[in-house]
């Protein structure tokens, strides 16, 4: 491929005002006024006693910035990318980036909690009314992990030196929700300090997070999946209150470690993974391991005593050779995850679905890709309310992503931008109509044609 003219040929000027960049920001805002977003921003979030009038119009602030970051906005700055050509034909109320920024540095504690509330309630929105979690009536999966944010900033508010040596981190917490055949979106999210422990306010985190599942139409079977940084009576209990079930990984401590050691070598069962998974020490593909089963052990006994299943993975160290002589191996050496949980699956079952907590990753993996890639203030809590409107965001791209195709249902948000939002459009108008005129085939056309179609036709009665 090549340039088709020589250099003489050539030349540009940015001088029409009809063309916009991201005319797929038209279907998906749609699809957010059709959920109620502006509705319910305007209802929960008061700034109230901001300076500057940075309160005033939080509706229109908060959807400037979710369509900046569905169109790949990962600064405050990028956000007045939504300022050009003819988008104020095609959307009302855009706000400039300064005034935005101003916005979000006007965001404490409080008015983090409103913004939570509108994020809950929207997720739930979507999940009515878009394919988003299908099967949810019958079986999901809450996933809680945690991850760090660099920030370079040296007055970075909360930005610590906290478990990556040399780095200054923020540390989010974040919440997923999946079923078996769908691709996870985020419950809720938190922002804390850098050197935050893990399990910080775990049991409330976990508590919210099971409650906006149910809202979003898990009415079944909730299970929580969690590291060992969670293991922790607090949040069990936070599971029992809610009537869900648990699966948390536990480490081998020396309690764990006895009655693991206890299990007899005839009870081991060999399980085959549909994909390989990777050893957390070695890195190693694992296609196939060995899984047994306490099914009463006793945990946290010396404070709140509970009793569940104990179930232990095993596979082989490769790390540590077996020891080989003449007469070939002596005895082999073993790797062993257990993990706790009440859940009422099969044995192998509850071990393959516990595995599958590792999707919680490509959420986080998305952070990199989006909005989350930097944290744009200096100010704490407008990182937090950053975080929060990425999560709207997220959840967003994912319900039109639903609506789109199954490969879309499933494709990653960056692929979402690409083939669904970051479409060139010239806007023509007549009879007070506008009509977008996008690149003619365009690879994707079809399935943004059936979005567009399917967010502009009248929404079915109630």
């Amino acid at each position: 491929m090549q340039v088709s003219h020589t250099p003489a040929a050539v030349s540009a000027v940015f001088d029409d005002p009809n063309l916009i960049a991201y005319a797929g920001l038209v279907p998906v805002l749609r699809l957010a006024e059709r959920c109620g977003l502006s509705r319910l921003v305007a209802e929960k979030v008061k700034l109230t006693g901001a300076r500057n009038g940075a309160g005033a119009a939080a509706d229109a602030k908060v959807t400037s910035i979710v369509a900046g970051m569905a169109a790949g906005a990962d600064s405050i700055e990028d956000l007045g990318g939504l300022r050009h050509g003819a988008m104020p034909t095609a959307f009302a109320g855009i706000r400039a980036p300064s005034t935005l920024g101003t916005f979000l540095r006007a965001f404490t504690h409080g008015h983090g909690l409103q913004l939570h509330a509108v994020h809950r309630t929207f997720l739930g929105e979507l999940a009515a009314h878009t394919p988003l979690l299908p099967g949810s009536g019958e079986k999901a999966f809450i996933d809680v992990d945690s991850t760090h944010k660099r920030v370079y900033g040296r007055t970075e508010q909360g930005a610590e030196y906290g478990r990556f040596k040399g780095i200054r981190t923020l540390h989010p917490l974040l919440a997923t929700i999946c079923t078996p055949s769908s691709r996870p979106v985020i419950a809720t999210v938190r922002m804390r300090r850098g050197k935050a422990a893990d399990s910080r306010g775990a049991p409330k985190f976990v508590s919210e997070a099971l409650a906006t599942a149910r809202e979003a139409g898990c009415t079944g079977t909730r299970i929580l999946r969690a590291d060992s940084q969670f293991y922790n009576a607090g949040v069990i209990a936070a599971c029992h209150r809610a009537g869900a079930h648990f699966s948390i990984t536990t480490g081998m401590n020396p309690s764990i470690k006895r009655t693991v050691h206890s299990i007899p070598n005839d009870a081991w069962q060999h399980i085959s993974y549909p994909t390989a998974l990777p050893d957390p020490e070695t890195g190693e593909l694992i296609p196939d391991a060995e899984v047994a089963e306490i099914s009463e052990y006793t945990a946290f006994a010396s404070r709140t005593p509970v009793t569940a299943r104990l179930i232990v993975r095993r596979v082989r160290d490769l790390a540590k050779p077996a020891v080989v002589g003449e007469q070939g191996e002596l005895f082999p050496v073993w790797r062993y995850h257990p993990f706790f949980t009440d859940q009422p699956a099969p044995t192998l079952q509850a071990e393959r679905e516990h595995r599958h907590h590792a999707v919680v990753e490509q959420v986080i993996a998305d952070t990199e890709a989006g909005a989350l890639a930097h944290l744009p203030s200096g100010h704490f809590h407008a990182n937090a309310a950053w975080l929060t409107l990425w999560a709207m965001t997220y959840n967003l791209l994912r319900a039109a992503g639903a609506l789109t195709s199954p490969f879309h249902a499933k494709a990653t948000t960056a692929t979402l931008r690409s083939h669904l939002v970051q479409v060139p459009a010239r806007i023509a108008r007549s009879a007070r109509r506008i009509t977008l005129h996008l690149p003619h085939n365009w690879p994707w056309q079809q399935a943004w044609t059936h979005l567009f179609n399917t967010v502009h036709d009248p929404p079915a009665p109630a």
